[in-house]
């Protein structure tokens, strides 16, 4: 899948070994909405939503089954509700009531607010990477990985001005400093910080449900430190600080082969026609 400043695409192969196409222009956003720490609020919900249609157009197109038909939109649904429930009890609920039984061996983990949620975001660090660790041995998702691959070194070729074909986006790295794995790395770590804030005091349910009401603001400060850290990659301090979430995508990225590339570029390629569509 690719997405641009005004369209988004998504490009499937299916089983028979053809490529299907969904393309898709984007609503443009009131000013006001475009204004630091709300654009990454609303770039969330936007790839919620855009994330959802692609799963539902391309679950249809790869796994057709032998009578033509698709997955139905309630499976699809389910799915992303058990995802998201899952999500919450792993990376939210685990963690805390996992630093909460510390707490009750280690008083300073009971006692200050910094601490606790210095371990607290630490587990939900070293749980994720756990996550990233056993669903990446599993065909399916190794498969995914060498999709995901693939979209950074067609990203890769275009930004360096490089012919969009396989061997040109070939040799580039499957990492890359603007991914939805460093922006996961980033928001761990704004967590903590924001997290912070919470008092110690506070009943066990005031701070989990506080950590989700907080998404928002979360998601918002870390997406402006990813265009932030993506503008000054070069920079030898920002390089240090997203060092982390590069060194994480060499587990949610593998090598592709010449076919999913071929699947990448044809995304791309489709995406920078709808913004040059868009402009005219």
């Amino acid at each position: 899948m690719m997405k641009a400043a005004d369209s988004w695409t998504v490009a499937v192969r299916d089983q028979s070994g053809s490529i299907h196409l969904k393309k898709e222009q984007l609503t443009p956003l009131p000013r006001f909405l475009k204004i630091p720490l709300v654009r990454g609020v609303i770039a969330l919900f936007q790839a919620l939503s855009i994330g959802m249609r692609a799963i539902e157009f391309s679950a249809g197109k790869a796994y057709e089954e032998g009578e033509g038909e698709t997955l139905s939109k309630g499976s699809i649904f389910v799915t992303i509700l058990v995802s998201v429930l899952l999500s919450i009890g792993l990376f939210i609920l685990l963690p805390l009531y996992a630093t909460k039984l510390m707490g009750l061996l280690f008083e300073g983990i009971a006692t200050s607010s910094l601490l606790f949620n210095l371990v607290d975001g630490l587990v939900r660090v070293m749980v994720f990477i756990l996550y990233v660790v056993l669903i990446g041995l599993w065909k399916e998702m190794a498969r995914i990985f060498m999709y995901h691959g693939a979209e950074h070194k067609v990203i890769h070729a275009y930004e360096e001005g490089r012919d969009l074909t396989v061997a040109g986006a070939r040799e580039y790295s499957t990492r890359h400093p603007r991914c939805g794995t460093s922006f996961l790395m980033i928001v761990m770590v704004v967590s903590i910080l924001v997290f912070s804030f919470i008092p110690q005091h506070w009943p066990f349910i005031y701070k989990f449900l506080s950590r989700i009401i907080l998404i928002p603001l979360i998601a918002g400060s870390s997406f402006e430190f990813l265009k932030l850290s993506a503008k000054w990659q070069h920079n030898p301090l920002m390089r240090l600080m997203i060092m982390p979430g590069l060194l994480l995508q060499r587990l949610t990225t593998r090598e592709p082969d010449d076919a999913q590339i071929e699947v990448a570029l044809m995304a791309l390629t489709e995406v920078l026609k709808l913004e040059e569509e868009h402009a005219r």
